[in-house]
């Protein structure tokens, strides 16, 4: 985020005299105490500063990347996943490519008779079973998915960057987002390479606001 030409004068006075009591901070920039608050709560939000009751304010030394990097780093899946698109174990491929058209997405999660997670299917892997002569109308999705136990999950509550780099690693579109439930997961949700694009534009608009 930018500041104010009134709010680096603030972080050059903490600097030099912190701890300070947003009085004294006051007085020195001839302000009234309801005048400079606005500017302390921004910064003390943003992480610039902090405060103790009956001490005052203080530097915390973070530079404005230092404090995007420790908001990312506190980002869990949840504050980003999307809605999961989701298609039983017996559609056909044929209608399980027609629903990654209509959806719009590159990954669909395959559940079982029980709403379980049973596998995930690609674009390859749909593009690998349409290569030939096959009626891909005859053909059942769970012969061509990726099964379980192979999939890589993610749970809400898992940190961003963590999720982010199981991504990376495993070379994957998505990772289903899901709950323990008795004798398997229960899809919540799809966390997309779209999703980690999302965090960072987040977090340099917060940079420019």
């Amino acid at each position: 985020m930018d500041l104010s030409d009134r709010q680096y004068q603030i972080l050059d006075i903490v600097k030099e005299d912190g701890p300070i009591t947003g009085e004294n901070i006051a007085d020195r920039l001839h302000l009234t105490r309801a005048t400079l608050r606005p500017d302390l709560a921004i910064l003390t939000m943003a992480g610039y500063l902090d405060a103790r009751p009956r001490v005052g304010y203080f530097f915390t030394g973070k530079t404005g990347s230092e404090l995007l990097t420790e908001k990312l780093k506190k980002y869990t899946v949840q504050e980003f996943q999307s809605i999961p698109v989701v298609v039983n174990e017996d559609v056909s491929v044929y209608d399980a490519i027609c629903t990654m058209f209509l959806e719009d997405v590159g990954t669909l999660f395959v559940v079982n008779d029980k709403a379980l997670l049973a596998g995930v299917l690609s674009r390859k892997d749909l593009l690998r079973a349409s290569i030939g002569n096959q009626d891909l109308r005859e053909i059942p999705v769970h012969i061509i998915m990726t099964r379980m136990p192979n999939v890589t999950i993610c749970y809400k509550d898992d940190l961003l960057l963590e999720a982010g780099q199981s991504l990376i690693d495993r070379q994957i579109d998505a990772l289903p987002v899901v709950k323990e439930v008795e004798h398997g997961y229960e899809v919540m949700g799809r966390l997309t390479k779209t999703n980690l694009t999302k965090a960072l534009v987040e977090l340099g608009r917060d940079q420019i606001m």
